[in-house]
């Protein structure tokens, strides 16, 4: 079972999707005989990534890339806009882009504003471009927003990152609402939750998976299935850790509010044993 706005004649856009998780669900989506744009940096890659796509397309599936900096919002404006000249609009809407740069609370300030831009405002002003021709048409559809587990339970690590993709829930719990309650609204909005993925982005410097993590693919038609389902909160797994785990790691997290334990009590040395205890028993 798919999702019923997944068939051909919908027109799909995913950004960030010359590689990756985008790539993977580009590939999926023309499998499944939609017409799919994916929006990215960099032309060469954008070309390689629509060849791999029509490989893999149905019979009548367009593939299309256009070069888009989603850091920037006129950028954005010019997609849709191609979008509806060349197809009469947008069905579904997939913010994907993100990019990792290394970061502390402290700066430097220049790539917390450049990882910013990418991976919140790029999301942000995805919706608000795309939105309101995808409500205007009254046909039912999808936005999909990339957000990522450290959003949610923010390790240390990458601050800015962390604050980005905790952005990204905020605003997608925000859209979800508001388009439910907009009269004639056919469009959902649903958080992908990635877990541990084995991407360009992930990859870093390495060469090797690591047997803990999922692949892209696995991660596209996890999220395939969930829409089906209906699901807001497309928490994904990994080879790693389960969802049972997830949802303990979750539940302690909210748990510092709640009991006013320190930020970040999970890595503080005096709650160790206390975190240990807590997820043993599930």
């Amino acid at each position: 079972m798919t999702h019923p706005v997944l068939v051909p004649g919908s027109v799909a856009v995913i950004t960030g999707g010359a590689s990756g998780i985008g790539l993977s669900v580009a590939r999926r989506f023309a499998a499944l005989g939609l017409t799919v744009c994916i929006a990215d940096v960099g032309a060469d890659r954008l070309a390689g990534a629509v060849e791999i796509i029509r490989a893999d397309a149905a019979s009548g599936a367009e593939i299309v890339g256009i070069e888009t900096d989603v850091s920037d919002r006129a950028s954005l404006v010019a997609l849709e806009a191609e979008v509806a000249r060349r197809f009469g609009g947008t069905d579904v809407l997939m913010n994907n882009a993100a990019i990792q740069i290394p970061t502390d609370a402290f700066g430097p300030e220049a790539d917390w504003r450049k990882l910013l831009a990418v991976n919140l405002w790029g999301v942000i002003d995805g919706s608000q471009v795309f939105a309101p021709r995808m409500v205007e048409r009254g046909r039912p559809g999808l936005i999909v927003n990339t957000g990522s587990k450290q959003g949610i339970t923010t390790p240390p690590g990458n601050p800015a990152y962390n604050v980005s993709k905790s952005g990204v829930k905020t605003y997608t719990e925000a859209l979800a609402h508001q388009l439910r309650n907009t009269e004639g609204a056919a469009i959902t909005a649903h958080l992908l939750i990635p877990g541990f993925v084995w991407t360009p982005l992930a990859a870093g410097d390495r060469t090797d998976k690591p047997a803990g993590a999922w692949t892209a693919d696995q991660t596209a038609d996890f999220m395939i299935e969930r829409l089906a389902a209906d699901d807001f909160y497309i928490l994904c797994p990994d080879n790693d850790v389960d969802r049972a785990l997830d949802q303990k790691r979750i539940a302690w997290a909210i748990g510092d509010v709640i009991e006013n334990r320190p930020a970040l009590s999970r890595w503080h040395p005096d709650y160790a044993a206390a975190f240990e205890a807590f997820i043993a028993d599930r």
